[in-house]
This record gives C-alpha cells, sequence and structure tokens, in this order.
C-alpha cells in the first residue's frame, strides 16, 4: 500500500457519481404489466460518490477535509444535493454544473428485508469529462486518500488515479457498477472493495462464505491490486493483502434498509487510512461505519458520526 509522507495526512479527495434516490419502500417488486402498491415514497441525496464524501466527512475530525469532484445538473436536485453536501463540511468548489443535461437519479426499491433494488440513469454523471481530471488533480494536491468508483466514465477515473499513484496518494476503488475495464486499470488502486456480487464478477467465483471470499480475492489482487477487500453484508468482510488474509465478521445491527452500506464502508475505510490506521482497523472503522448505516433510513442521511460508528464498535 503507499505510504504517504506527514503532510498528507487527513485530507480526502472523492471522484465519483451524486444521484438524487428516489426511494420506495414495497412488500415486493412488481412483475411484467403489474403494478403493486408501495408503503413509502421519499426522496434523499444519493451516488456512490457522494454518499462515500458524507460518510467520510462525518467520521472525521474536522470540517473541510473531504472534497467532492463530480458533476450535477443546473436543477432542484443538483442544487439540493450541493446544499447537502456543504452543510456536512465537505468541499464543493469543484463540483461542477452541468447546464445541458439534469442531475442523476436512482430509483431504489426497498422490500421488507431492508434489500435494495437500484435502477439509475446517471445524467450529469455521464459527462464528467477533462474538468473533473483537472479538477481532481487539483484537489489531489496534498492528499491522503483518493476514493472513486464506476459510476462516471471510467476514462475520466482511469487518469485520475494515474495521477493520484504519480502524488504517492493511496486510491480506494469501489468497483460499482461493474463495468468492462482497460488491461491495465486495477493496476491503479492501491485497494478495491467489491461486494459479493461484484467480486464474482472480477473472479468468476461465487462468493458465498468465508472460504470463497478468500479464493476471490486472491484471484482479483492477481489483476493488479494489492488489497482487495470484499464486503458481504451481514456475512462480514475478507482482506487479501500481501501480509493480511484475514476474515472479520459482521457488527450486528437491526437492518432498516441496505442501501449505502458499501459507500458508508469505504468512507469509513478512507477515513481510517487517512488517520494513519493500520489495513485491519481501517477495515474495522468501514465495518462498523457500513453497520450504522444499515440501521438506519435513508443514503446520506443513514451515514453514522464517529461518536455513533465508535459506540457501535465499543458495544461488540
Amino acid at each position: 500500500m503507499t505510504s504517504n509522507s506527514v503532510q498528507n495526512e487527513g485530507k480526502i479527495v472523492v471522484l465519483g457519481g451524486l444521484n438524487m434516490d428516489l426511494m420506495i419502500e414495497t412488500p415486493r417488486l412488481a412483475g411484467p404489466g403489474e403494478t403493486v402498491e408501495g408503503t413509502r415514497f421519499y426522496t434523499t441525496p444519493g451516488g456512490k460518490g457522494g454518499n462515500q464524501s458524507v460518510a467520510a466527512a462525518r467520521l472525521s475530525s474536522k470540517s473541510g477535509v473531504v472534497h467532492m469532484i463530480g458533476r450535477v445538473g443546473n436543477d432542484l436536485f443538483g442544487n439540493e444535493m450541493r446544499s447537502f453536501l456543504e452543510n456536512e463540511g465537505i468541499v464543493t468548489d469543484r463540483l461542477a454544473e452541468d447546464a445541458e443535461t439534469a442531475s442523476g437519479i436512482a430509483a431504489i426499491f426497498i422490500d421488507p428485508t431492508g434489500e435494495n433494488y437500484v435502477n439509475a440513469v446517471y445524467g450529469a454523471n455521464a459527462r464528467c469529462n477533462q474538468d473533473q481530471i483537472d479538477a481532481a488533480c487539483e484537489a489531489l494536491q496534498g492528499a491522503s486518500v483518493l476514493l472513486a468508483q464506476q459510476e462516471i466514465p471510467l476514462a475520466v477515473t482511469y487518469e485520475v488515479m494515474k495521477v493520484a499513484k504519480e502524488l504517492g496518494v493511496t486510491i480506494v476503488l469501489d468497483p460499482a457498477p461493474a463495468r468492462d475495464v482497460p488491461s491495465d486499470f486495477y493496476d491503479y488502486p492501491d485497494i478495491v472493495t467489491p461486494n459479493q456480487g461484484e467480486a464474482e464478477s472480477l473472479s468468476s467465483i461465487a462468493v458465498v462464505d468465508e472460504a470463497s471470499a478468500a479464493v476471490a480475492a486472491s484471484i482479483i489482487r492477481d489483476q493488479g491490486t494489492s488489497t482487495v477487500i470484499i464486503t458481504m453484508g451481514d456475512e462480514g468482510s475478507h482482506v487479501e493483502s500481501e501480509d493480511v488474509s484475514l476474515y472479520m465478521p459482521a457488527y450486528r445491527v437491526r437492518v432498516a434498509a441496505s442501501v449505502a452500506a458499501g459507500d458508508a464502508f469505504n468512507g469509513g475505510l478512507a477515513v481510517g487510512l487517512a488517520e494513519g490506521m493500520d489495513l485491519v482497523s481501517a477495515a474495522r472503522l468501514g465495518m462498523a461505519s457500513g453497520a450504522w448505516c444499515v440501521s438506519q433510513d435513508g443514503a446520506q442521511e443513514s451515514m453514522g458520526t464517529r461518536n455513533e460508528v465508535n459506540s457501535l464498535m465499543g458495544q461488540q
């Protein structure tokens, strides 16, 4: 993993998508040509980049640590998402406004078990371009961690990871949604954090337990990255690196909704790394952040503060 100088400790740059989540709680998903009455509807700021930035900001010890790079539309949703981030103490100076395309949205259906089903229209996110590359490269100066995902055009993420690598910034990549990537794409992130479905897509191994997670993680490591952390929801996580091969059981909470749990994990992981924690300790912070998230409704609103997450860790 990349070793950062003391001056780089703390600052986290998030490059990724921002969507307004349209949340529908329903007893079940409708079939073709069928209408099923839902039980609740609400909107909440989301998108993997936005979620991860809020998770990291709430866990950080001071305001202004997290910088969000992305693109929203010049519309009500875009303004609301920007305002939410700013109220969380996130730096949005380099968050672009697209006058030609609407903000991204995601229709999210939540069943009675808390499981979520997502259909996204990425809108302005899909128009991230050289402007976002330039903005991210500016923000990366003096940064400790880059958080990236695969919601925005891969070419943008690819170029920004290259620069981050040159600057010695630790790169955490959430490989979601699953996409075909350049052959050397995973040479750049220091840590890749797939969930079970993404791990299967990357490794061709069905991840169903500790043993299969370890096999899948090793296969993914062979694709270039030095460290893989497979998140498995209430079944825990598996960390695989040159020095660590470790299964970690999940924190036990009452599940309200699984929306943004992986993003909460990544935000917590990034904060731990930025604060100088070792890999396992940072992963544990990420797991507790994810557990707190699933115990709450919403996406960004569900992210825990440091006191809340520390309290959960102290109870188990």
